[in-house]
Parts: C-alpha cells; structure tokens; sequence
C-alpha cells in the first residue's frame, strides 16, 4: 500500500506491517527541510495509527542518507521564533520514531551528517554500508549541534559523543559501529540480506511484547533505579498476562514451538 504524501518521502506498507519509508530527495541530499519533516511526522503519525504494523524500515535514496536541516531554507529566514518552531519540529518527529510501538530500522547507505546522524541514532537499530561516514558537523559552521547531541550522547559513550561534537570529524561505519551507532556494517551487496534478517527476526516475534517491551526500555534508560526496576516489574507483569507470552511459556514447557498470532 502506497501512503505517500509528498515524493520527497515515499512511504509503503506490505500485509506483514512492514512500513517502508524512504527519503527520496538524492539531489538535495534528503535534507530535513520543514516540508520534508512534515512528510515524514505524516508517515510516523500513519504507522502509529495501523494496528497492523510490525515494524519501520527507514532508508534514503542517493549518496547521502540524510545531509540535515536545510541550511539554504534557515538562512532565509533569521529570527529566533522561526529556529525556535524549526528546531522544535524536528525534535517532534525525532522523538515520535521512539514512541512508535514498533522497531525502527535504519538503513544507510552514503554519509549522515548534523540531524541526518541524528536520525540514525533515533532509530531503534541502524544498518550500515562499509562506505557510509557519520559527522554532526554544525560546529564547523559555527553551529554547535545542540539537538543531534541528545540523540548522540545516548547511544555513544560521553567522551566519543563529544568528540565527534566538537571536531565536526566524519567517522567510518567500523568506527561508527564500535562507538555503538551501529547495529550492523556490511559491503553494500549484502545490505539487503542484512535488512531483511532483522526483519525476519522481529516479525518472528510477538508485536504485543515487542511494543511493551520498546516502552519500557527508553522510559527506564531515563528513570533512577529504582524507578526503573519498578517500571520493569509492571511491564513485565503486564507481558505476562498477554496470550503470547502464556502460550510462549506453555511451549517452552511443553518442549513444542509457540503456536503465536504474531
């Protein structure tokens, strides 16, 4: 099914709650203009709106995945409130990909840069060509990036976030999968395999769970200890109480397969 709102963002779902969302403005880079986030907060808000779907395959055509903002479009507009509504915008739909209740993938074959590297590191798991090269490098034009650092400096360690913070350096796949932006990084020739067995591994899973399971872990990441356990004990209680997990553990017992409605 075709979802499409604007062709700079093409948006398909399949019969298994696949959504496939792919930026699709390779001669601009598939940067984030106000326009395009538009688009895309409309393919999120459509995803969380179909009970269907499984999960979100996120991916861009072209030599970049995701160049940032558009800095011709910021340019033309200097005043404080229209930053204020642009960056705000943008951390929206930034954080919808985490209220999502279902996984989402990034799949990036070229460079990420500023928010495009923030895009990946919002996803929930991120897929890399070998080629690929990742920079928030806002600093170089005197534009520390402030809102790629809240994406970054949670899924890297402190000292490697800032790092790439302050130098504005690109880094390579490998080092972008040993500072853990990374899920995955293999040849461009197997990305596709590489997608689809993530793919295949989710969508082998129970969506009940996976959706309790996706709330709970960025919610405790935020909370004291014992807030956080607290938080656990409830969803895992509540998990329990769903058909799937029962007949999961039933199965176990029984030394069968599952017998899921996935």
């Amino acid at each position: 099914m075709n979802h499409a709102s604007d062709e700079r963002v093409q948006h398909t779902s399949d019969e298994a709650g696949v959504h496939q969302i792919c930026l699709n403005h390779p001669e601009a880079f598939n940067v984030l203009s106000s326009e395009v986030m538009s688009a895309l907060q409309h393919s999120l808000d459509l995803v969380a709106q179909d009970p269907q779907a499984r999960l979100v395959v996120l991916s861009a055509k072209g030599r970049a995945f995701c160049a940032g903002h558009d800095l011709r479009e910021m340019r033309a507009s200097p005043s404080l409130a229209y930053y204020q509504a642009l960056f705000h915008q943008c951390s929206e739909m930034m954080m919808t990909l985490q209220r999502l209740p279902v996984p989402v993938i990034a799949v990036v074959n070229g460079i990420a840069t500023a928010a495009g590297c923030q895009l990946v590191a919002m996803c929930d798991l991120a897929i890399a060509t070998t080629p690929s090269k990742f920079a928030v490098s806002g600093v170089n034009l005197g534009l520390f990036c402030a809102t790629p650092s809240v994406a970054l400096s949670r899924n890297l360690q402190r000292k490697a976030a800032f790092e790439m913070l302050v130098t504005g350096d690109f880094i390579s796949a490998e080092q972008a999968l040993s500072k853990g932006l990374l899920n995955a990084v293999v040849p461009p020739e197997g990305l596709d395999a590489e997608v689809q067995r993530h793919v295949a591994s989710i969508l082998a899973k129970p969506r009940t769970a996976i959706a309790i399971g996706k709330k709970l872990f960025y919610e405790q990441l935020e909370q004291p200890l014992a807030s956080a356990y607290l938080n656990a004990e409830t969803a895992m209680a509540c998990n329990m109480m769903d058909d799937a997990a029962l007949e999961g553990v039933q199965a176990f017992i029984d030394k069968r397969p599952p017998q899921w409605r996935v």
